[in-house]
C-alpha cells in the first residue's frame, strides 16, 4: 500500500513538471509560433513601364469578365490605335510641311506616342489579353489619307487643326479613365499619358496662335487640370 502511495505521488510530480515546462517554452522569447493564413493574397507590385504586371494574360484569373473590364480593354486599344495614328501623322508632317515649328512639333509627337506605346499600352495590352491593332481605326485612315493629298499652308493648317482636335479628345478619355479605371496599371498609364497629351495640346494651341489657325475650346481643355 505504501509502495502505491509513492508510485502515485512520483507520477504526480512529474506530471507537474512537464506541464510547467510547456508554459516555460510558450512564453520564451523566439519561440516558433502557429503561423496564421492571411484573409487575402498580397498583390505584386506591378511596373507598366518595364512590362512586369505580375499577372499572365487575361488578366482576372478564376473571374468572369466584367463592363469595367470590357471598357479597359477597349480604352487600351483606342489609345494604341490613337497612338500609331499620331506617329504616322507625324511622320507625314516632317516630309509635306515646309514650317519649322511644325515639323520639330511632329517629331515629338513620333518620339513620345511612340515611347507610349512600346514601354505603357503594349506591355498593359498583353497584361490584359488585349490583341494589338494592326494600325490606325478606319476613320484616322481617312484623315490621314486627307492630309497624304495636301501640301504647303493648307497642310499645316489642315494638321495642326486635326492635331488639336484629337487632343482635346483624347485627353477627355485619358483623364475620365484614369478616374474610373479599376485595374491600377491602366488607371496609371491613363493618368500619365493625360500629363502628356496636355501638353502636346498646349504646344499645338501655341503653333496655331503663331499660323493664324483658329481652334474652339482649347484654352478650356488644356487648362482643366
Amino acid at each position: 500500500m505504501q509502495l502505491k502511495r509513492i508510485a502515485y505521488t512520483l507520477c504526480l510530480s512529474a506530471g507537474t513538471v512537464l506541464l510547467s515546462g510547456v508554459a516555460v517554452l510558450a512564453q520564451a522569447p523566439g519561440s516558433p509560433q502557429q503561423p496564421t493564413m492571411p484573409s487575402q493574397q498580397p498583390t505584386t507590385p506591378t511596373n507598366p513601364a518595364a512590362g512586369n504586371t505580375g499577372m499572365g494574360p487575361g488578366a482576372y484569373p478564376g473571374t468572369a469578365p466584367t463592363g469595367q473590364d470590357f471598357a479597359e480593354k477597349a480604352f487600351v486599344t483606342k489609345a494604341l490605335e490613337g497612338g500609331e495614328t499620331e506617329v504616322q501623322l507625324g511622320q507625314l508632317a516632317q516630309q509635306k510641311s515646309q514650317s519649322n515649328d511644325v515639323k520639330q512639333f511632329a517629331q515629338k509627337m513620333v518620339a513620345d506616342h511612340g515611347q507610349m506605346a512600346d514601354k505603357w499600352f503594349k506591355p498593359v495590352a498583353q497584361q490584359l489579353g488585349v490583341s494589338e491593332p494592326k494600325g490606325p481605326s478606319k476613320k484616322d485612315k481617312k484623315e490621314i489619307a486627307k492630309l497624304q493629298g495636301l501640301s504647303g499652308q493648307d497642310f499645316d493648317r489642315e494638321y495642326i487643326t486635326m492635331i488639336v482636335k484629337d487632343h482635346q479628345q483624347d485627353l477627355k478619355e485619358f483623364r475620365d479613365e484614369a478616374q474610373v479605371a479599376q485595374d491600377q496599371n491602366v488607371k496609371q498609364i491613363a493618368a500619365q499619358g493625360s500629363n502628356i497629351i496636355s501638353q502636346h495640346l498646349q504646344l499645338i494651341e501655341q503653333i496655331a496662335k503663331t499660323h493664324n489657325v483658329a481652334v474652339e475650346g482649347s484654352k478650356d481643355m488644356s487648362s482643366n487640370q
